[in-house]
């Protein structure tokens, strides 16, 4: 997969820093420090491409000659969000390098986020023979039955977007260093505030462990401020509720001057809200990912950054995984993988990286180079 160097930027050093507590508890609101004036963000379009194109390399060389024709591989994940798209076309993307037929390459995303379509697209992916899948789970400790079951089975199941801490697939995670994404929200959150104000949290869940690790990053980077996390709320992995949300937020309380929304769809939703409002000027919105209309929010600036991760990777780098699994077995594929993994000796990261107005072209330009519309 070829990647121009161009757009690869050395991840700053806000992004990479924590305290020396690395403490994921909330901020106080005491100390005599003055806050800092507002600042304009300096994104950095950084994440992972050059590590793992070695470990693709590596992967599809250890394949070569060998006989793929079994392997039935299938990507699913949380929810029809624009997010997933990128994985989608990484994952397709990557069963056809390897010269799987596409019929044995199965894309599924929950068209309402609903446990019960995630459970249901499984058993059916199961009854069909399939090989191995890579996971976003809604619910991690619901997942952890069916996970065990499949495992004990011969498939192999791959944790993406999410760890899955507890089951069997605890041992390999492809996706951003959570933490690390949720400390890089919350220090161009203290940017934007000056180091000074009240925010809300608003996500999709509240469990799901990629969930709580960027809210634990993000307060560690706010501790040693004057900015207090007011409310953390749960809009159940829907849009419209986000927006209700934060106009409620907003309407009780005046004195929320931050909102961080850590779902790929709550940027957008958080944006017509504040928009809704006219408080542009006044509250300053942090979020994750890059849904299309976050980026345009962006543009305007009424999304100061947002931090992204490489979900085409996700998909790219895990269809390798799963097909290598299958057919040179856990052992040697996990060999293979073991060089590029992160100092946890599970983490397999597909980078992480801010997006604001100033360098919006750069993502655009790295997103068309993977074929990403």
């Amino acid at each position: 997969m070829a990647v121009a160097t161009a757009v690869l930027i050395t991840l700053t050093a806000a992004g990479c820093s924590k305290n020396g507590s690395g403490s994921s508890s909330s901020s106080s609101s005491g100390g005599s420090t003055a806050a800092a004036a507002p600042v304009a963000l300096a994104g950095s379009v950084t994440f992972n491409q050059a590590n793992l194109a070695k470990l693709d390399a590596a992967l599809k060389s250890a394949l070569a000659g060998k006989d793929l024709s079994k392997v039935d591989i299938a990507m699913v994940v949380n929810v029809a969000a624009d997010y997933w798209k990128a994985g989608q076309v990484g994952f397709l993307k990557g069963c056809s390098d390897l010269g799987i037929d596409k019929s044995k390459c199965t894309y599924f995303a929950p068209p309402n986020g609903k446990l019960t379509e995630q459970n249901s697209e499984l058993e059916t992916l199961r009854s069909q023979g399939v090989t191995g899948y890579s996971i976003s789970a809604i619910d991690p400790t619901s997942a952890a039955g069916t996970i065990h079951t499949d495992v004990q089975k011969g498939i192999s199941v791959l944790a993406i977007d999410s760890p899955l801490p507890g089951t069997d697939a605890a041992s390999l995670y492809l996706g951003t260093p959570n933490y690390d994404a949720g400390f890089q929200a919350g220090t161009a959150m203290k940017q934007v505030l000056g180091g000074k104000g009240k925010v809300a949290i608003l996500v999709g869940s509240l469990t799901a462990s990629n969930a709580t690790q960027r809210i634990a990053g993000f307060e560690a980077a706010l501790k040693g401020t004057q900015i207090t996390v007011a409310q953390k709320v749960n809009d159940n992995l829907s849009a419209s509720t986000a927006t209700s949300d934060a106009e409620t937020i907003l309407a009780n309380n005046p004195d929320v001057n931050g909102l961080y929304g850590v779902y790929s769809y709550d940027g957008p939703a958080l944006a017509q809200a504040v928009t809704s409002a006219g408080k542009t000027s006044s509250v300053h919105i942090v979020s994750d990912d890059s849904d299309a209309q976050t980026l345009k929010f962006i543009q305007s600036g009424v999304i100061s950054g947002t931090v992204v991760q490489m979900p085409y990777q996700q998909g790219y780098t895990g269809a390798y995984i799963l097909a290598a699994e299958k057919v040179l077995g856990k052992d040697k594929t996990m060999s293979i993988i073991k060089p590029y993994l992160a100092k946890d000796g599970s983490t397999l990261s597909s980078g992480v990286g801010l997006v604001t107005k100033s360098d919006l072209s750069a993502y655009q330009s790295l997103e068309s180079q993977l074929g990403i519309s």
